[in-house]
């Protein structure tokens, strides 16, 4: 069997890890791509090299955006990260939510991929555990999926034909983790928090951290993560 190139979007985080570990284990020869966009921190950064230097990748590539100078989200602004509230219970889409991050992020891989001639792509969004994030649906991956095929020169002139692979779309956070450590995954070098202190701890307070500290619990095992005393 022929191994086949493909861009992996890195962020740092955990689903993105275990969607490394993923194309890894598939056979996929893997080109990590993250993104300095204008976070409150660099982080996420910090440990996308570390899972590479962990897992391994083909090439690592951390493309700057400034998507801080759009705004439009508490990720990339001042306003205040939502705490200690019940993840399930929040309506509607999240101020967390950075606008056209997927899309912008997926174009981007599409571009890697053409110059790679790499015809897959693996994206670690999820649409069953709660995020409310309209960029992380399997309508909006399948749309994108056929838009790329008509913008490409291998798509238009029937060379190749790009496939988004969303390996952690349907599971939930204890069946992903469960999944990453199957396949040898480190979550100690993984970075999840949406407002971590100036260490890089995370608050386990905010969405991200919760729905994290929610899934390592379900799975039956214990994050390697250092949380603030009394969140666990």
């Amino acid at each position: 069997m022929v191994r086949e190139k493909a861009v992996v979007l890195l962020s740092g985080g955990l689903d993105s890890t275990t969607t490394l570990a993923i194309a890894r284990d598939q056979g996929f020869f893997p080109y990590a791509l993250t993104f300095r966009y204008g976070l409150r921190h660099e982080f996420e950064i910090e440990a996308a090299r570390r899972i590479v230097r962990a897992l391994g990748a083909e090439d690592h590539i951390i493309a700057d955006i400034n998507l801080r100078a759009f705004g439009g989200s508490a990720l990339t602004g001042d306003s205040e990260i939502p705490k200690d509230r019940p993840v399930s219970s929040a309506q509607g889409i999240p101020v967390t939510y950075v606008p056209a991050r997927n899309t912008i992020f997926l174009s981007f891989a599409l571009a890697w991929a053409e110059v790679l001639e790499a015809d897959n792509i693996f994206i670690g969004v999820n649409a069953l555990d709660y995020s409310g994030y309209p960029d992380c649906r399997p309508e909006y991956i399948a749309a994108f999926q056929k838009m790329a095929n008509l913008a490409t020169r291998a798509g238009v002139e029937g060379k190749r034909t790009l496939t988004i692979h969303t390996p952690l779309i349907d599971l939930s956070k204890a069946l992903i983790i469960r999944k990453g450590t199957a396949l040898g995954v480190d979550y100690s070098l993984t970075h999840s928090c949406y407002d971590p202190a100036k260490t890089g701890g995370p608050c386990g307070r905010c969405d991200s951290c919760q729905l994290r500290l929610k899934g390592f619990k379900e799975a039956g095992l214990a994050d390697p993560l250092a949380y603030p005393e009394g969140i666990r």
